[in-house]
């Protein structure tokens, strides 16, 4: 018998495309979508579950599944402004906690990859070396995003501690860019009016939207445990990619990030100051432990991801993405 896969998150572009390629792999009979908000493009042969995070159905999704590989990439509320940001955030450690608790129950369980982020590296301002995986500890996120990565964090080391057997890895990405994906980075890009903070123009990494689901793929497919930074090499000060997608850019205080965040919500701006707070430091990842592990390095570089999203961006082709394609290695057999 195959595997059985199970993936949040599926409502969106990472979650849908990760289910898509784990549906097509060799070795996995089925593949279980769960999200809290309906899926936003068919999923193929991928099987949806819809999840009620106050239901307490995603540990029983868990379980009914008979999941032996969990994918956690995220839980989309299924109304995205209200509740409000700060409600959407808790969700999802609830969330997690819930699909945690099916996965600690469940003797069908064996491997389990949770999607972090970078922003849990916290402040560091003009940092000259690259954020390693054991760095975390040194300083202390300030914005609640970076707060709600650590927790998840933290969660998922818990059951790893209660469920010695279970294989565990964390992949924390940089910035997701490319020509299909929309983040709160790539609207915040796109503003009319870009607000920065005053004294800072932190260097930007990036992770190719196509990078990032075969990061997870492999991942998936491999028994590598830990944490695991996922980034393109190199990276472009933020002034840059600001002048790049042509846009103009007011410089807000720190002190004044409060004060905005009330004009933001005025005018009706998606992007908040806790958001804006992560502009205030440097995090370039060394990701050469993923590197390591998986013996695959991503294809595009950080520069060249914020290309791809430039050229569609402006009208282009999608051709510079399948150009690239061939410079992935081969795909690991299943249980490499």
């Amino acid at each position: 018998m195959g595997r059985v896969v199970l993936v949040t998150g599926v409502s969106r572009y990472l979650g849908a495309r990760v289910a898509e390629a784990m549906a097509g792999e060799a070795g996995v009979d089925r593949v279980v979508g769960v999200d809290t908000a309906p899926p936003r493009h068919p999923l193929g042969p991928v099987e949806h579950v819809a999840a009620d995070l106050h239901g307490g159905n995603l540990a029983q999704a868990v379980a009914d599944s008979g999941a032996d590989t969990v994918l956690h990439l995220g839980l989309t509320p299924a109304d995205s402004h209200a509740p409000g940001r700060a409600a959407a955030a808790n969700g999802h450690i609830l969330g997690t906690m819930q699909l945690l608790s099916g996965c600690q129950r469940s003797p069908a369980v064996e491997r389990l990859v949770v999607r972090s982020s970078a922003a849990v590296y916290g402040q560091s301002v003009h940092d000259p070396l690259l954020c390693t995986e054991d760095r975390a500890a040194r300083s202390m996120p300030r914005s609640a995003y970076a707060h709600n990565a650590a927790e998840v964090e933290e969660h998922t080391a818990l059951l790893a501690r209660r469920r010695p057997d279970l294989s565990v890895a964390v992949l924390r990405f940089a910035s997701f860019i490319g020509p299909s994906v929309d983040t709160p980075l790539t609207r915040y890009l796109g503003l009319r009016l870009v607000p920065t903070v005053r004294g800072y123009d932190p260097r930007m990494q990036f992770i190719h939207e196509d990078d990032g689901v075969e990061a997870v793929r492999r991942m998936a497919l491999t028994d590598g445990v830990g944490v695991f930074n996922v980034a393109g090499s190199g990276s472009l000060p933020l002034s840059q990619c600001l002048r790049r997608v042509g846009r103009r850019r007011f410089a807000v205080p720190e002190r004044g990030l409060r004060v905005f965040g009330g004009l933001a919500r005025r005018a009706d701006l998606d992007y908040s100051p806790d958001q804006l707070r992560l502009l205030c430091s440097d995090r370039v990842l060394d990701f050469s432990k993923l590197e390591r592990v998986l013996g695959w390095s991503p294809a595009y570089t950080s520069q060249e991801a914020f290309e791809s999203y430039l050229t569609e961006r402006s009208g282009g082709h999608r051709g510079h993405g399948a150009a690239r394609r061939h410079r992935h290695r081969p795909r690991p057999a299943l249980g490499a």
